[in-house]
């Protein structure tokens, strides 16, 4: 579904860009234009956004092989 209708972004643009190191609004404006036009989906995004990075936290490993926590 579309979150930013102006720039046609979807929720899987931004989570395709939180995947790629997106961690705030402001690099999501910077990658995908969203929120430039009328700004009416900055709320959404910014959901999306949260989602996006909690999904990404969880599905991260805790350790690295060398049993040190990963960054």
């Amino acid at each position: 579904m579309y979150v930013c209708v102006c720039k046609a972004v979807s929720h899987k643009h931004i989570h395709r860009a939180v995947n790629e190191g997106a961690v705030s609004l402001r690099d999501l404006k910077n990658l995908t234009g969203l929120g430039t036009c009328c700004g009416k989906c900055v709320p959404d995004a910014r959901r999306t956004l949260v989602e996006a990075a909690a999904r990404r936290a969880a599905e991260q490993p805790l350790f690295n092989d060398a049993g040190l926590v990963a960054a």
